[in-house]
């Protein structure tokens, strides 16, 4: 039987050198099955470059990223999807004229296809799994709704429901709290606490109130490395972190 604990995904001298300039340079991180990780840094330090190469988008120059002891090395984007790793982009990325019911019952349902949305093909696990999956993100209430008159932060939990939906071993979340109201940002960040354990989460934010209610390991990454891991406390009393990211108080 395999640890609840082992690592879900393993990136091992992972290097991305575009044209002289290293994105990402010897990155060697991990994520444990049932973690909920926070990633962050200042601008240029590989943030974004580490999602697309685990996604498949961008191919490492070097190294490894293992997942669920498979390499994605050399494999299609869609191809990675399927093997179980999901991403959320910063900006929703929604069905604007669809319900949010509708666009849910499009993420749950397979083959996911919008004439099986419009022949109405969704099971009754299925619709039992959408109202589920409302409910999750505060959005019963919603359902009729078309999601183009959502607020920001609908959008965010509704994409976060799509993608639940589609039921990842790994979620990739960029920048959920970005334009969000501070009321926004905490329900946020009280979602995808609650995902942890059940699921696999890894966020990227630059909020450090966000990353603070989040209340998991963080990781900084600095020059496409990492340069320190540890809880929040930790991370903001760390002199290397303080100097490229934090800055000093005023």
């Amino acid at each position: 039987m395999k640890s609840h604990t082992e690592n879900l995904l393993s990136l091992v001298d992972v290097t991305v050198n575009f044209e002289g300039f290293l994105a990402l340079n010897n990155l060697n991180l991990r994520i444990k099955r049932g973690e909920l990780r926070a990633i962050i840094g200042p601008n240029g330090a590989g943030k974004t470059t580490f999602l697309d190469v685990i996604t498949g988008k961008v191919k490492p120059t070097k190294g490894q990223v293992i997942f669920k002891e498979i390499s994605l090395i050399g494999r299609k984007e869609h191809k990675i999807a399927r093997l179980g790793v999901g991403r959320k982009f910063q900006s929703p990325r929604v069905f604007e004229n669809l319900s949010v019911q509708e666009n849910l019952e499009l993420s749950v349902s397979s083959p996911k296809s919008p004439l099986n949305l419009l022949k109405k093909n969704i099971i009754k696990d299925q619709l039992e799994e959408v109202f589920h999956l409302m409910k999750v993100v505060n959005l019963t209430k919603k359902n009729d709704i078309k999601a183009g008159a959502l607020s920001h932060g609908q959008k965010q939990w509704l994409e976060i429901a799509m993608l639940l939906g589609q039921k990842p071993d790994l979620m990739l979340v960029d920048e959920p709290v970005a334009g969000l109201t501070d009321e926004e940002t905490d329900l946020t960040a009280d979602l995808l606490k609650s995902l942890a354990g059940k699921n696999t989460v890894l966020i990227i934010d630059h909020d450090m109130d966000f990353i603070r209610r989040l209340d998991c390991k963080v990781t900084v990454l600095n020059q496409g490395a990492v340069l320190f891991e540890g809880d929040m406390d930790t991370i903001q009393n760390n002199q290397n972190v303080i100097d490229v990211y934090l800055g000093r108080p005023d």
